[in-house]
């Protein structure tokens, strides 16, 4: 009959040699796939993307969909040249509708210090005796190995501390204008905006995707609007290209450090 206490510890391990396996294997064939990519592109220049719909290409640019007030319609006089909204006489050249274009303007300074500190410590004592025990103290040395002191039973001391500190030290400055699109037009009159901005130097591309809600009364003369001024905003500023790279840890490394428990 087999013996099921040295044989049950082996499933886990065994499922976990199996997971280790295939994250491997998984981690092996990125790796290979991306090997054989950059052994394609040696030599070359990072590609630039091509020219696609700014509402399917940029993060947080899908569909907007929320709560809506009834729309509201505006009168108009038949004998009046100016339109409702309208900042010039003759057209409003601000953007309005879909495929409409308008200039973001990015200009982020923002800086923040925080420095936490914390201190504890505690220290516990515990003594008990017992001179007297139901009148068998005297014949606790026969069934203990050691002479027993009858006075000094128990004693207990516990001592913990813990000290903890951070800090956060940041400061950010980017500024940046980038040309956006109006993908779609609310029921109230907002604007859904999403634009995305390539530019590439010797062999490395710099990306910038901005996306979010507007409101009309916010773009100024120029057709320009201030990225505070975007509900939702999501804006992303990196890289991509032999600088990058050499910047990120490899596949490897990154599996490893999300599947180590220590």
């Amino acid at each position: 009959m087999p013996n099921l206490h040295t044989q049950a510890p082996r499933r886990p391990l065994l499922t976990l040699l199996k997971q280790t396996a295939a994250v491997s294997f998984i981690a092996v064939t990125l790796s290979a796939c991306n090997m054989i990519n950059r052994l394609a592109q040696v030599g070359d220049a990072p590609t630039l993307s091509t020219i696609e719909n700014p509402a399917t290409v940029v993060a947080g640019a899908q569909h907007v969909s929320i709560p809506m007030p009834p729309p509201v319609e505006v009168e108009r006089s038949p004998s009046s040249l100016w339109r409702p909204g309208s900042r010039a006489f003759l057209k409003d050249q601000r953007a309005s509708e879909v495929g409409d274009i308008l200039t973001v303007i990015i200009e982020i300074n923002d800086s923040a210090a925080i420095s936490n500190k914390t201190n504890r410590s505690r220290v516990n004592a515990e003594d008990a005796s017992a001179t007297s025990f139901l009148g068998y103290e005297a014949s606790l040395a026969s069934i203990l190995p050691q002479a027993v002191d009858a006075t000094d039973l128990i004693d207990l001391d516990s001592t913990s501390s813990s000290e903890g500190a951070g800090a956060v030290a940041r400061d950010e400055s980017i500024n940046l204008r980038v040309a956006a699109l109006v993908t779609q037009v609310l029921p109230n009159g907002n604007l859904v905006v999403a634009g995305r901005q390539e530019v590439r130097v010797n062999f490395e591309v710099r990306e910038l995707q901005v996306a979010g809600l507007i409101r009309p009364e916010d773009i100024t003369n120029t057709n320009q609007i201030n990225y505070d001024q975007i509900a939702e905003a999501r804006i992303a500023y990196g890289g991509r290209g032999q600088l990058s790279d050499v910047q990120q840890p490899r596949y490897g490394q990154q599996v490893f450090d999300i599947i180590w428990p220590f």
